[in-house]
């Protein structure tokens, strides 16, 4: 009799741990599936401007490759005669990025994502795997169509827009963009650390 009770009674906790499990797992679905930092990417295309090359030798001129000279674009400007309305460019990107030459100069297909929640820079690194790095020259290219603030890819609402960038030594770093109302604020800062980037903000990635 006590060993027929002993059965029935380890059935039935065998069968309250198996229902306790499955209703765990049943409650964690939605966590797990509001657990990624990004939205669904929307595609978008830029042409990107470059710098004329000098008139020389044909022969010379068809050997050099259209760059883009960060330092002959990025340059605060507020006046309605300014190619893009920019208002502050912080210290960093002045020291980091501004020095930069980029060769490449090719179209890309890039990609829109808003942040589910706040993040940091490596949790969106790691979403995007091989998809994160953009360039100066698509920075420029975002902000020469909202040269004024007007409407576009990238947000005017005091909400930061995120590239994530290679600087002159060629170290990854985050650029960010928000409209301040009299023009653009770009800064800069390192990819590494806790900063986490507010829910809402914009990221742009190939």
């Amino acid at each position: 009799m006590r060993r027929r009770l002993g059965q029935v009674l380890c059935s039935t906790l065998l069968l309250l741990t198996a229902g306790n499990a499955r209703l765990a797992a049943i409650e964690n679905e939605p966590a797990a599936a509001n657990s990624a930092a990004l939205g669904p990417g929307t595609n978008v295309s830029c042409s990107r401007p470059t710098t004329p090359v000098e008139p020389a030798d044909p022969s010379v001129t068809a050997a050099i490759s259209p760059k883009f000279i960060a330092s002959q674009r990025f340059r605060e400007n507020t006046s309605p005669a300014a190619e893009v309305r920019i208002s502050w460019l912080g210290a960093t990107f002045m020291r980091r990025f501004a020095v930069k030459i980029e060769d490449d100069t090719n179209d890309l297909a890039l990609q829109i994502h808003a942040l589910n929640k706040a993040s940091s820079d490596n949790q969106i690194i790691a979403e995007l795997h091989d998809r994160y790095e953009t360039r100066l020259a698509d920075v420029w290219c975002f902000l020469k169509l909202q040269a004024n603030g007007g409407d576009g890819a990238l947000q005017t609402n005091a909400v930061p827009n995120i590239f994530f960038v290679r600087d002159a030594a060629g170290e990854l770093g985050a650029v960010d963009t928000i409209w301040g109302g009299a023009g653009w604020e770009i800064g800069a800062s390192p990819v590494r650390g806790q900063r986490q980037w507010p829910s809402g903000s914009r990221v742009i990635s190939r």
